[in-house]
């Protein structure tokens, strides 16, 4: 072989070999990513102490959105694995195995620095400079569940204004807002009347309240814009549907998920 065929033949065996060690880099860095975001779910904040005893109805996920937690905490904090399975007069802890008072950070001491001074506080935000948080992005787009006004608006952090109020009339149609499967079809969750509750992926969640007629059954496959109950005023002084998106467990603000109108 001539000493020149013999260049371009090293050359263009270097160059495949460099494009193949890249490629296996780029699929690593994807796959590292993947994982690495799956790890940052935010933990529901325990409630060190408090147990809930399981009801005649109960489900996993009655129980954890009653309490505002993520289902998956709760099932894990009571080494409960799928398909989530309770019995009546089970109690369930709502913090992890060994959590205390230490673990909830009311009497944890602060370490002392090898000078044996106490650290400093981290400086607080000026008032004013609070940053704005972006919602979280759930993959697919919602759709209203129910035609009608708004009557209620989330208020965050007010445990009676978790969701919206759509108001309308006794019978009127209530849809999916999106895909999923029903996790909750019941009347045991007090203040929410006759009550869906739909879970489209390992981190959202949408709630139905106040219902005449419930039409889907627990485990059921749903559609979005799939008909599930009947508009009522069970456990409400009206006619309309109370509407919840819950993230991880913890409630948004419906109006930054569904279309505008």
């Amino acid at each position: 072989m001539s000493k020149q065929r013999t260049i371009h033949f090293r050359t263009v065996l270097a160059a495949g070999l460099a494009v193949f060690v890249l490629a296996a880099c780029s699929s690593s860095v994807v796959r590292e990513t993947s994982s690495s975001s799956a790890s940052q779910r935010a933990v529901s904040k325990p409630k060190y102490g408090a147990t809930v005893r399981v009801g005649r109805g109960d489900t996993l996920y009655g129980l954890a959105f009653r309490n505002g937690i993520d289902f998956r905490d709760l099932a894990a904090w009571n080494n409960i694995g799928a398909p989530y399975t309770i019995y009546p007069g089970q109690s369930l802890r709502l913090y992890p195995s060994g959590g205390g008072k230490q673990a909830s950070g009311s009497s944890a001491r602060v370490p002392a620095t090898s000078t044996g001074t106490r650290p400093k506080p981290p400086a607080s935000t000026p008032a004013g400079a609070a940053r704005t948080v972006s919602p979280a992005s759930s993959g697919f787009a919602w759709r209203w569940p129910a035609d009608g006004a708004v009557v209620g608006r989330f208020v965050a952090g007010d445990a009676s204004k978790q969701g919206v109020d759509i108001g309308g009339s006794n019978g009127q149609a209530v849809r999916a807002a999106g895909d999923g499967v029903v996790v909750y079809s019941g009347g045991g969750l007090v203040g929410y009347g006759e009550l869906i509750i739909i879970k489209h992926n390992e981190s959202w969640l949408s709630a139905y309240g106040h219902n005449r007629k419930r039409l889907v059954n627990e485990g059921q496959n749903v559609k979005a814009g799939q008909q599930i109950a009947e508009m009522g005023r069970s456990g409400a002084s009206r006619d309309m549907l109370h509407f919840e998106i819950r993230y991880n467990g913890k409630p948004v603000d419906p109006l930054q998920y569904l279309p505008k109108r």
